[in-house]
């Protein structure tokens, strides 16, 4: 299906399905007298706050007694706080940092001052999903981000933590919503939101569809971008549930790159945060194509055990082309631009790159009593299996030209080479958690997980290795609305790939463990406002590029942090949220004099959001909200002698909701980063090493149509 003849009718196909009036057909109730499996549904109130969540592991538990870090973002949140791509819910948690997120390239973030893996950081119903583009959020119930090492509840990640995505479910009643938005230099959005069940509720569906036309900040980072979802669920019997969802996005934009230090030595003086470096006429934009296929069986076993299967699949297609600017030949510096602004541009090309990704997942999850003790277990079995198809990308010098005065360059003739597959990446895992009643105030949490890795790379050796990953932590209960716990879990990432430039380019290094510990504490008070804190320390191989320019694995890395985060409502007319979050990060045993005991770069030793929501019981329907967030100041480079100043942003905003006949229409308007602030957001060591600008002030204007 070609892009122009996708877009109208599927809006149209969308349109069409929301003003229709005809139910999906009734079937006979099952007659069965037998305990029936519990029902998951999405109704159509709103949900201001996430109470329970699987991110924890593999059991359903409240967040308010999971031993772990969590921060979760239900539906009605994404609404209001206008979050449509991960990088919106991020200025909402101070842990969570961008790690190369460029404009119109792929979302990438770190979280406790650890990048997340593209490969396994990013999940879709707890199933890894490659992080290269970003992830829509049109069918997506909730965003859960998991902080700190989560080797049991996922295999291979980082020790900083992932993030998932639970996808929407069918609603448990009619549900119609269109929502409109205009916002920035011209860009336009819409999207469809459409669910029901049949009167019998044994049948319900879900779609969601959108369409945008992209205008970024950015001046020429344009694009657009498409989406299609379907949710189903059947209820064979009333122990049995069946469940489908099927996705697809297309997304074309041109990416912005960022900037470099001038003479190497200097934080670039005169930047705008809407300059655009790839700006040469023969550049093309990123083009990307993912879907997701995702199958589940549940069957209640009887009235404490349930067994369930389930499977995703996911494809990831991507034409990638930048005008790249890196580097100064005049004056040889790589990286760094020269003193008056000049860059080298390269003719980036890697076409046709593939990844596949298949995940199985079968658990059994029950209750029972043992020696006095009430037990919680999940058993289980899943594999992975992610094979990557690429051709050897073209990397060619075009010319040169100048930050402040764009000059104009030949493209390169070179073409990316024959496709085929270059990675393959199996994961066998056979895991359990026990979470152990040992009296009213204590639990126990229990899990383990042992694993078989096998990699096959073109151009490195076969990796072939067995991994057990303990998980233990000890809640105590205060009282029925506070808990305190004490965590120890080690974890597993992949070694990191040797970026272009270095001696040792594309080469991936060994697998690393890392080893956490964490204290915390969560209540809730007055009945509504929860408090969460949390103290820990991480630590993990380090990995860099030393003096000779080789990417590697030498000493530790070592984070050591508290966070703080409250939510919840104060009264009848303000709701607050803060979040903020102090961290050390070193690096150490390296023998290296330039880096030992330095800070590790991009992570700020301090950040904090803090958001509000006023709502008038007078003015009906009528909200003011405004949002604060800082930043301290972040090191560039691993020896710190170049760093980036601290930033305070701040953000307006307002919604009015209105009902009629049976329709609610509200209407919402922000205004982001309102005093216009100059600053750097994101300033990572990837690629060489690249300053990316915050957004200047930009506006959004949308309405939501529900009825």
């Amino acid at each position: 299906m070609t892009t122009t003849s996708f877009k109208p009718k599927l809006l149209a196909l969308s349109l069409s399905a929301a003003f229709s009036t005809t139910t999906l057909p009734s079937h006979a109730q099952d007659s069965s007298k037998t305990q029936s499996l519990q029902e998951i549904v999405v109704s159509g109130t709103r949900t201001t706050k996430v109470e329970s969540s699987k991110v924890g592991g593999f059991l359903e538990n409240s967040l308010q007694d999971t031993p772990l870090s969590i921060n979760a973002f239900s539906s009605a949140q994404l609404q209001d706080l206008r979050i449509r791509q991960t990088t919106d819910a991020s200025k909402f948690d101070a842990s969570i940092n961008d790690a190369y997120n460029a404009v119109g390239y792929a979302e990438q973030f770190s979280i406790r001052g650890f990048a997340l893996d593209n490969s396994s950081s990013y999940r879709k119903d707890g199933f890894a999903i490659p992080g290269d583009a970003s992830i829509p959020l049109e069918n997506k119930e909730r965003i859960e981000i998991l902080k700190g090492i989560s080797g049991f509840q996922a295999g291979f990640t980082t020790p900083g933590g992932m993030i998932n995505y639970v996808t929407k479910r069918p609603s448990n009643n009619d549900l119609r919503s269109i929502t409109l938005e205009a916002s920035e230099r011209g860009t336009l959005y819409g999207a469809v939101d459409l669910g029901g069940k049949t009167s019998n509720k044994q049948f319900g569906y879900r779609l969601n569809a959108a369409n945008e036309r992209l205008r970024s900040y950015i001046k020429g980072a344009d694009g657009e971008r498409q989406f299609a979802s379907i949710a189903l669920d059947w209820k064979p019997s009333a122990q049995s549930l069946l469940q489908f969802d099927a996705d697809y996005q297309h997304k074309s934009q041109l990416s912005a790159p960022g900037f470099q230090l001038f003479n190497g030595t200097a934080l670039p003086v005169g930047i705008k945060a809407d300059m655009m470096l790839n700006n040469q006429k023969w550049a093309k934009p990123v083009d990307t194509r993912n879907q997701n296929i995702g199958a589940r069986f549940e069957y209640q076993l009887n009235q404490d055990w349930n067994f369930s299967l389930a499977s995703n699949y996911h494809e990831f297609k991507r034409d990638d082309f930048t005008a790249f600017p890196y580097g100064c030949s005049a004056q040889e510096l790589y990286p760094g631009y020269c003193a008056n602004g000049d860059y080298d541009v390269y003719d980036y090309q890697s076409v046709g790159e593939l990844k596949k990704l298949q995940g199985n997942l079968a658990l059994l999850t029950g209750k029972f009593e043992l020696a006095g003790t009430h037990h919680q277990l999940a058993a289980g079995f899943n594999n992975s299996e992610r094979r990557d198809y690429y051709g050897d990308y073209a990397y060619e010098h075009a010319g040169a030209s100048n930050v402040f005065h764009p000059v104009a360059v030949p493209p390169s003739a070179n073409k990316t080479g024959p496709v085929s597959l270059r990675r393959t990446d199996k994961e066998n895992s056979l895991f359990v958690q026990d979470i152990i009643a040992l009296d009213k105030q204590f639990d126990l949490h229990l899990g383990l997980r042992h694993l078989q890795v096998k990699r096959q790379q073109l151009g490195s050796p076969d990796f072939d290795q067995d991994y057990t990953l303990p998980n233990a932590a000890l809640v105590f209960k205060a009282s029925p609305s506070v808990s305190n716990y004490l965590s120890i879990s080690r974890g597993l990432e992949h070694g990191g790939v040797a970026p272009i430039g270095t001696t040792n380019a594309n080469k991936m290094l060994d697998a690393g463990r890392s080893k956490q510990i964490e204290i915390g504490t969560k209540a809730i008070i007055a009945n509504d406002i929860s408090l969460n804190a949390a103290l820990f320390r991480i630590s993990k191989p380090l990995e860099y590029t030393n003096s000779a320019n080789t990417y590697v694995s030498a000493g530790e890395a070592e984070h050591q942090g508290v966070e703080f985060s409250a939510q919840g409502k104060i009264n009848s007319d303000w709701t607050l949220g803060a979040s903020a979050t102090a961290i050390d990060a070193r690096q150490r045993g390296t023998n290296d004099p330039s880096i030992e005991d330095k800070r590790i770069s991009n992570v700020p030793n301090f950040k904090s959001s803090v958001y509000a929501d006023y709502a008038p019981v007078a003015l009906a329907g009528v909200h003011v909200n405004g949002s604060w967030q800082y930043a301290a100041s972040k090191a560039f480079s691993p020896d710190n002698k170049i760093s980036v100043p601290g930033y305070h942003v701040f953000n307006f905003g307002a919604r009015y909701a209105l009902s009629q006949n049976g329709i609610t229409t509200t209407l919402r308007f922000d205004i982001n980063n309102a005093f216009n602030k100059f600053y750097w957001r994101d300033v990572t060591q990837s690629l060489g090493g690249y300053l990316f600008p915050g957004a200047p002030r930009t506006f959004k204007l949308s309405a939501q149509i529900d009825f």
